[in-house]
């Protein structure tokens, strides 16, 4: 695909619009103390894989309202840890998927934890954890579920079993819990945001391609779902633009990167249509963390750097989770 948004320079510099509610960090903070109000009761089950280099087990835990969340939980075969960690959470429409797909970072001597996202798994990878609320009418995906609130939106419940999932793995007897990163591409690159915000402490975020960011730029000039699935509903709901950008601006990208400590490593395809390259740079320029890097993939789309990207994040994330 050609470049179709600003040019380099000013996406290096480019600033977003969205803006940022009032009642923002009181909203999450009564937000993750509903959450954690219920007992996060993580449990890891061992399961034969028939795989002889790791360890693999079904991890259970309570999420958002005490409703159950499934991941994977893979760690170097006969560990003794404590290792550090990374959690990753998953593209729009992709569920936890099987045990043999996550294998680089426990063969690189991390464990590894796979967070399922509610309601979906699919799309291009099996998923194990339904979504138990319900929702006023909606376009089809979960990109309009219960916008007219935030309170009720989708992603307040994603949100907050992302961090849950960093809770639960810091339980583990086999992890250090100074030395848990978050990671995810596309919806995972923005869930990961979330986190880095959420939970401040974090040992480093590797947002890649991240989707949820600055929504006022994203459902005007973006032609691709999910995005268009905002833009479909609202051009039926004429009327309720202001209401769902009020919602849209409690789970921006960009107001949880003005929040996030981290050091954190971003990538971006420069010729991504689905996450334009400027609403990726939006969240990058406005990171507040000191220690930050963009990767830039100048002539990919939508699958940015994929797995090339893998060792560029392990060395990267070695300087900053495995020194001593």
């Amino acid at each position: 695909m050609p470049y179709s948004d600003l040019p380099l320079p000013e996406l290096r510099t480019y600033v977003s619009a969205v803006t940022e509610p009032d009642d923002f960090d009181d909203f999450w903070a009564a937000t993750l103390s509903e959450t954690r109000s219920h007992e996060l009761a993580p449990v890891f089950s061992p399961v034969a894989t028939g795989l002889t280099t790791v360890d693999v087990f079904d991890v259970a835990f309570q999420g958002w309202a005490g409703q159950p969340v499934r991941g994977w939980f893979l760690v170097p075969a006969g560990a003794e840890g404590p290792l550090p960690c990374v959690v990753r959470y998953q593209g729009y429409g992709g569920g936890r998927g099987l045990p043999h797909q996550w294998l680089y970072w426990p063969s690189a001597g991390f464990a590894h934890l796979v967070m399922d996202t509610r309601g979906q798994g699919s799309g291009w990878s099996v998923g194990d954890t339904p979504d138990p609320e319900g929702s006023a009418p909606a376009h089809p995906g979960y990109m309009t579920r219960g916008i007219g609130d935030p309170a009720t939106y989708y992603y307040r419940r994603v949100f907050s079993d992302a961090v849950r999932a960093v809770e639960t793995v810091r339980q583990h007897p086999l992890v250090d819990p100074a030395k848990v990163a978050v990671t995810g591409g596309s919806q995972g690159g923005g869930i990961t945001l979330a986190v880095s915000a959420l939970l401040p402490d974090v040992a480093a975020a590797m947002p890649d391609v991240p989707f949820l960011s600055d929504f006022p730029r994203s459902i005007r000039l973006t032609g691709k779902d999910p995005y268009t699935e905002i833009a479909r509903y609202l051009k039926i709901h004429r009327t309720e633009v202001g209401r769902v950008e009020h919602t849209l601006s409690y789970f921006d990208g960009v107001n949880f990167a003005r929040r996030a400590a981290a050091p954190a490593l971003f990538s971006v395809g420069l010729m991504d249509e689905i996450c334009l390259p400027s609403t990726v740079f939006a969240a990058y320029n406005a990171y507040a963390g000191a220690a930050k890097h963009m990767e830039e993939y100048a002539f990919n789309d939508h699958e940015g750097g994929a797995d090339a990207h893998l060792p560029v994040q392990l060395a990267w994330l070695k300087t900053w989770v495995t020194a001593p």
